[in-house]
């Protein structure tokens, strides 16, 4: 391996121009080439990043030796195959969400980086926000209590897909925040949705729920028909409580000292109203952190925070919730991931 980590983006979509941006801005890495079979990219690149070439082919990205890590920014069905052929190319892999589209494919993928010893990240990004990384702290430290419940709701209109359902789509974010804040063990997912774009479409709004040890229940509702866009979760806690909106710059969180008490002697509920805080909070972008810490894990050869053992967690519950919407909102229950 060189001095700086050689890096190539695959794929230039939506994300794409974020990716290129964050990677060109770290000193000890060097973004060598873009992979996208659009000719008109290599102007649009080349004006800003005159260093960076333009590949048409992944099989020829694949073939050169000056590449130390693949970005794979594709289409979800695409993760798996190209995530395989960066690993047994000897490259390190960071995967946009979700890691695969199955959990045999994504244990796959972290079987095969753990046995050449490669970092795989998962690009689950709103766990490196400084509100997200907020949440975990009031949860970690205790200051929420007992979590109870965690409920979301990610709306908004477009980008209609065709090829993989809204849960996969915006669902995998609520479901990562939830693993990284909470860490609870989910047991088993229902989920309710329908298509209304074409009948044998994936569904475009969704309605998923988490049953988790101890009680506690997750639910996120994601619809890419709504006239309005929609980032909102409430974190109920038995001594406080947290209100995270994503879209309000100015108080992404806010902790209300409220909630209730149980008097198990008479079956009484009390209610408390307290004082609502709204903390300062870390305002780096989540993607540079992000993309800091892959690099930062290659060298040296940690596992990443959002590696494989997230993504298959978040995986396995999208699996599940495919097959509870197949059924109606029938049960699924999980196994425990190794």
């Amino acid at each position: 391996m060189s001095d700086r980590i050689r890096v190539a983006l695959i794929g230039f979509g939506y994300w794409g121009p974020n990716l290129l941006r964050n990677f060109a801005e770290i000193e000890d890495a060097e973004v060598k080439l873009v992979c996208d079979p659009r000719p008109d990219l290599a102007r649009r690149i080349g004006a800003r990043y005159p260093s960076v070439e333009l590949v048409g082919r992944f099989e020829d990205v694949i073939a050169r030796t000056d590449i130390d890590a693949l970005v794979i920014a594709t289409p979800p069905q695409c993760h798996a195959p190209m995530g395989m052929a960066a690993l047994e190319s000897g490259r390190h892999v960071w995967i946009e969400k979700p890691l695969a589209t199955s959990v045999r494919d994504a244990e796959r993928l972290a079987n095969k980086a753990e046995s050449r010893g490669l970092t795989l990240f998962v690009d689950h990004t709103f766990v490196y926000t400084g509100a997200v990384r907020k949440m975990r702290e009031l949860v970690t430290t205790d200051e929420v209590g007992k979590v109870l419940y965690y409920d979301s709701v990610r709306v908004n209109l477009g980008l209609v897909q065709s090829d993989i359902s809204v849960l996969w789509d915006l669902a995998v974010h609520d479901l990562s925040i939830m693993d990284y804040v909470i860490g609870a063990k989910p047991v088993s997912v229902s989920a309710l949705g329908v298509s209304h774009v074409a009948k044998d479409a994936p569904a475009s709004i969704a309605y998923l729920t988490v049953f988790c040890e101890g009680g506690l229940i997750g639910h996120c509702h994601v619809n890419w028909l709504a006239p309005v866009k929609i980032r909102r979760t409430l974190i109920g806690g038995d001594r406080r409580m947290i209100v995270y909106d994503d879209l309000d710059s100015n108080f992404e969180i806010k902790i209300f000292d409220s909630g209730v008490d149980l008097d198990s002697n008479d079956l009484k509920v009390n209610y408390r109203a307290g004082d609502v805080r709204v903390p300062r909070l870390d305002r780096t972008e989540a993607l540079a952190r992000a993309s800091r810490h892959f690099i930062d894990a290659i060298r040296r050869g940690a596992a990443p925070l959002t590696g494989a053992a997230a993504g298959i967690r978040v995986v396995q519950i999208l699996e599940a919730a495919e097959r509870s919407l197949a059924r109606q909102g029938a049960p699924i229950s999980l196994e425990p991931v190794s």
